[in-house]
């Protein structure tokens, strides 16, 4: 056997070998190469567009729980003006009601005192009337009309 024929053979297979490879496997690794590095460059992209897609979220949570606190305090300070203006009210409306009573309760003071003073008239006349005739009974005299007088005084 020839050594120059077999390397010459060899070579030739060889570059048979490299232009089939070249011609139908290379491009078929190339496009699985290709493709993998599309999926992967897509995943990075996605990866990414992921991180700032969670970056607004978190912004936007933020701001939400920001709103909702403003919220919550704006809710709380109407409360509180809603009870200061309710605890006002109670007070005017117990005023009121407290000035009522006292006018009620004035005016029945008035009324018993005009009636006391009434009956103490009716008692004052009564006894003037009986001190009179007491004096109009007996004779007319300066002791003893001085004398009904100091009774009727301690009587009345």
């Amino acid at each position: 056997m020839n050594l120059n024929l077999t390397l010459i053979a060899q070579g030739i297979a060889f570059a048979i070998f490299i232009l089939i490879s070249v011609k139908f496997v290379w491009p078929m690794f190339s496009r699985k190469i290709e493709e993998r590095q599309k999926t992967i460059a897509d995943g990075l992209a996605a990866g990414e567009q992921g991180r700032r897609d969670l970056e607004a979220a978190g912004k936007r949570a933020h701001e939400e729980l920001a709103r909702a606190r403003e919220r919550v305090g704006e809710i709380i300070g109407s409360a509180e003006k809603r009870d200061a203006q309710m605890l006002e009210e109670a007070k005017a409306a117990a005023r009121a009601e407290a000035e009522r009573i006292l006018a009620a309760a004035k005016a029945d003071i008035d009324q018993q005192i005009a009636h006391a003073k009434e009956t103490l008239r009716e008692q004052v006349a009564s006894l003037a009337v009986s001190g009179a005739e007491k004096i109009l009974r007996r004779e007319v005299n300066p002791e003893t009309h001085a004398e009904l007088l100091g009774r009727l005084k301690r009587e009345i």
